[in-house]
């Protein structure tokens, strides 16, 4: 036994040398079934990716291979081996295609961005962090931002998405900043600024974590990995990247069934920047930060129901030129801050700008009605 030992130590003195680090060498294991371009696009991933500061462990059906082979007949069987890996601490992460997480875990996905080859992390893009569509992405928030220190980004930055619900995500992340979490806004850059960004910051790669629901983010990670191909083969990326949630302690990062064998091989050393940077460590961390600044309380805001009214008796006031604008209202809101206005004697209607929702009216009611709103929790 000690010879073993011994025979060990001086294995890993002999690899740091030859690799320069030190630190003890992870195993990243690689499913091998499941892709739609067959068990040799694994293999190919898996030697593109060999590297001196980690090794590759494979789980799969009986193949001749130069790598350590965990041999399985399916997926399932698959599946369940790398549950076992992980969970003995026999492998560090696994690479994987078609995993179902539980709800309250989602995957943050990896892409270089076309229009100035940027790297952007998509908060998420498989899994579901909620069922409800703006509490998902409110956690989603914070599963981004724990990916990007854990890529070695020690303040990233922020955007939310345009689509349904994303003022209310604003709305929600000011709260937790208001009780002491410290992140950072992007900028958009188009003229109008903001956190919430338009189809050119995605394009970009404005922020350092895109905030969006998961089948959103499901999108716009085919569309980033496989736009040079047509779609039918996934060449530019990282992959959908790690299943992160609270309380959540495996290291699974997903790949599709259409991933080529760059991405995957992306997807093994994505694993093992992640493991450098300690994410489970700092994954442990960000959500003990987070609740202490009661998260709990942001989130039970959010599935509040506004009090149902009465406005069957509401009617509009006097019809006005409305060539004043309120941008800002989540478009769930459009429809009863309207409501809110004729109440208060403003007359106001419903509209969609460039932008997103946004409330019409008079040119001489926009301070007025912006007040009225903000009081309202509209704004």
């Amino acid at each position: 036994m000690s010879k073993n030992i011994i025979a060990d130590v001086l294995l890993e003195i002999a690899n740091g040398i030859e690799s320069g680090s030190f630190m003890k060498k992870p195993k990243i294991g690689l499913t091998l079934l499941g892709s739609e371009h067959g068990i040799e696009n694994t293999l190919q991933a898996a030697n593109l990716a060999k590297s001196l500061n980690y090794d590759i462990v494979l789980i799969g059906p009986k193949i001749e291979t130069e790598f350590e082979l965990v041999e399985v007949s399916n997926e399932e069987e698959a599946h369940s081996k790398m549950e076992e890996l992980l969970d003995s601490k026999y492998i560090d992460a696994c690479i994987t295609m078609h995993y179902n997480f539980p709800v309250g875990v989602s995957t943050v996905g990896r892409v270089i961005t076309p229009g100035v080859g940027k790297e952007m992390l998509l908060a998420t893009t498989t899994g579901t962090s909620s069922t409800n569509r703006v509490e998902s992405m409110v956690r989603n928030t914070i599963a981004g931002i724990t990916v990007a220190k854990s890529l070695g980004i020690e303040n990233p930055t922020v955007g939310i998405l345009n689509v349904d619900g994303a003022k209310q995500v604003e709305k929600a992340l000011n709260n937790l900043r208001a009780n002491g979490y410290n992140f950072e806004y992007t900028e958009s850059a188009r003229s109008d600024g903001g956190a919430v960004l338009r189809g050119n910051d995605v394009l970009q790669g404005v922020p350092d974590v895109c905030v969006t629901d998961s089948l959103t983010g499901n999108i716009l990670m085919k569309m980033f990995s496989a736009f040079t191909t047509g779609g039918s083969y996934e060449s530019l990326g990282y992959g959908y990247g790690p299943g992160i949630g609270e309380g959540y302690h495996r290291n699974i990062l997903i790949i599709s069934r259409a991933s080529g064998a760059p991405v995957i091989a992306n997807a093994i050393k994505y694993a093992y920047d992640l493991l450098v940077g300690n994410i489970n460590k700092i994954r442990e961390e960000e959500y003990k930060e987070v609740n202490s600044y009661c998260f709990d309380k942001v989130i039970e805001a959010i599935n509040a129901k506004r009090p149902v009214e009465d406005t069957t008796d509401v009617k509009a006031p006097p019809k006005e030129v409305v060539t004043g604008s309120i941008p800002g209202v989540d478009i769930l809101d459009l429809e009863d801050a309207v409501i809110a206005l004729w109440k208060n004697n403003i007359y106001a209607e419903s509209g969609m700008g460039c932008t997103g929702p946004i409330v019409m009216i008079s040119e001489a009611n926009v301070e007025k009605a912006t007040e009225i709103l903000k009081e309202e929790d509209f704004l």
